[in-house]
C-alpha cells in the first residue's frame, strides 16, 4: 500500500511487509481457501516445505513431520533444570518501573521480578543460552508442569520474538543446526519449530482471515464471571495457584499451563470467552492479540466453533495429575469425583460434557467422552453435575 493514503495521520504514511513471517496473509488465505477444515498440521507441513527446515529433499527429516507423540513426558525433580538468564534493569527500564509503581501500583502484577531483556544484544544472549542448556529436554518435557518452576526447559523467547528483538526464522534455523550437528534430539528440534513456523505462522492467518468480529464468537453461549482469583493466584486448587501466581509475578506461564490449567478452568465453568481473552492479553508479556485471541478464544475456549481447533481441550484432574506433580501439595483429591475433597475439575468436566450435549456430541473427537458419559446411571449423572453446581456457586 503506497505512501499518503492514509489521510488522517496527516503524514505520508507506508504500509510494509512484515518480514517476521513465512506466510503472508493472503498466502494463508489461499491455502485456507475451499477447506472445510482449517488444520495447522497440514498447514505446518508446506511451511516445512517453503522453509526446508528439517527436510530431507521433498521428505521430512526423521521420516515423519510431527513427533509430538514423545513430547509427553512428565518432568521430575532429579534432572538439572536450567534457568533463563535474569537482566538487571538498565536506567531506562529503572525509569519505567518507578512510572508504572506510581501509576499503577494498585493494578494486578508486580515490576519486582521484572528480569527480561530490553535489547536486541540481550535478547540474543538469552537465545544462545536456550540453545545450549534447555533445548535437548524442550521436547521431551515441554508439556510438563512441576510445583514452583514456572520456566522448566521453555525458551522464554516469545516476548522477543513477538516484539521483533529476535528473527524466528533464524532462530528455526538454529535449532535445526542443534540437531543437525548431534546435540540434541529431533522431537526437541521439530517440536520447537513446529511452535514458530506452524502453529505461531497459523494463528496470526486466522486472526487475520476472521477478521474483526472474530472476538465476539461464543459458540458454547458461556457468560460466567472469571473468579477473583484469577487476579490474586488465592485459591485451594493447587494447579491453578501455581499457574496464575507465577503469571502475576513474572508475566509468563508455558502453554500447558494456558492451556490446560487457567484455559481448562475456565472453559469448565463457562467463562465468558470475551473475559478470558481480555485477561489474558492484560497478564502476559507476549500477548499480541493477533498470538493471544485465536489461542485463547479458538484453541482454549472453544468459543468459534471448531475453526481452529478440532474439539474443545477440556480435562479432568486426570489430565493435570498425569502431567505435573501439582496435585500432590493440593488439598483436593485427584481421583476423586464428588464429596468435598474431590478435584473440582472431575465434576466441572462432566458437567461441561452434560451441559454441551446439544453442541458437543456429534464432533467425531468427542465420541469417547460421551460413550464414558452414556456408561453412567443417571443418578451418576446427576450426582456429577449437583457437585458442579455447588462448587461454582462458591466462586460467586
Amino acid at each position: 500500500m503506497g505512501a499518503g493514503q492514509y489521510d488522517r495521520f496527516d503524514v505520508p504514511v507506508t504500509l510494509s511487509s512484515d518480514d517476521r513471517f513465512l506466510a503472508s496473509h493472503s498466502e494463508f488465505e489461499a491455502w485456507a481457501k475451499g477447506r472445510k477444515q482449517l488444520r495447522m498440521e497440514f498447514f505446518y507441513r508446506d511451511m516445512r516445505r517453503k522453509s526446508g527446515l528439517l527436510m530431507d529433499g521433498n521428505e521430512p527429516v526423521g521420516g515423519q513431520w510431527n513427533f509430538d507423540v514423545e513430547n509427553r513426558k512428565r518432568a521430575n525433580r532429579n534432572k538439572i533444570i536450567p534457568r533463563p538468564l535474569h537482566f538487571p534493569p538498565d536506567r531506562i527500564t529503572r525509569e519505567v518501573m518507578e512510572l508504572v509503581e506510581t501509576y499503577f501500583g494498585d493494578h494486578i502484577g508486580s515490576t519486582k521480578s521484572f528480569g527480561f531483556a530490553v535489547t536486541r544484544a540481550d535478547a540474543l544472549n538469552q537465545q544462545a543460552h536456550f540453545l545450549n542448556h534447555a533445548l535437548a529436554h524442550f521436547g521431551d518435557y515441554q508439556d510438563a508442569m512441576l510445583s514452583d518452576e514456572p520456566f522448566l526447559w521453555h525458551s522464554i523467547l516469545s516476548p522477543y520474538i513477538n516484539s521483533g528483538l529476535i528473527d524466528p526464522i533464524e532462530l528455526c534455523k538454529q535449532v535445526e543446526q542443534c540437531y543437525l550437528n548431534g546435540n540434541v534430539p529431533i522431537n526437541a528440534a521439530e517440536g520447537f519449530i513446529r511452535q514458530i513456523i506452524g502453529w505461531r505462522e497459523y494463528v496470526r492467518g486466522i486472526y487475520w482471515m476472521a477478521g474483526p468480529d472474530y472476538v465476539r464468537r461464543n459458540e458454547l453461549s458461556a457468560t460466567r464471571s472469571l473468579p477473583d482469583f484469577y487476579w490474586t493466584g488465592q485459591t485451594d486448587m493447587h494447579c491453578l495457584s501455581q499457574a496464575i501466581g507465577q503469571t502475576l509475578e513474572h508475566a509468563y506461564a508455558h502453554h500447558i499451563q494456558r492451556l490446560m490449567i487457567t484455559g481448562n478452568f475456565a472453559l469448565l465453568i463457562g467463562a465468558n470467552p470475551q473475559e478470558v481473552h481480555e485477561w489474558y492479553l492484560a497478564v502476559y508479556a507476549d500477548a499480541y492479540e493477533w498470538v493471544e485471541l485465536p489461542n485463547t478464544l479458538g484453541m482454549s475456549q472453544f468459543a468459534d466453533g471448531g475453526m481452529l481447533a478440532s474439539k474443545p481441550y477440556a480435562a479432568s484432574g486426570a489430565y493435570i495429575n498425569r502431567m505435573s506433580d501439582y496435585c500432590r501439595a493440593c488439598r483436593y483429591e485427584a481421583k476423586s469425583k464428588t464429596g468435598p475433597d474431590a478435584c473440582p475439575f472431575n465434576a466441572l468436566y462432566w458437567d461441561f460434557i452434560g451441559r454441551n450435549e446439544a453442541k458437543l456430541r456429534s464432533n467425531p473427537r468427542m465420541a469417547m467422552p460421551y460413550k464414558n458419559w452414556d456408561r453412567m446411571s443417571p443418578e451418576d449423572q446427576s450426582a456429577l453435575r449437583r457437585q458442579a453446581r455447588k462448587f461454582v456457586e462458591t466462586l460467586g
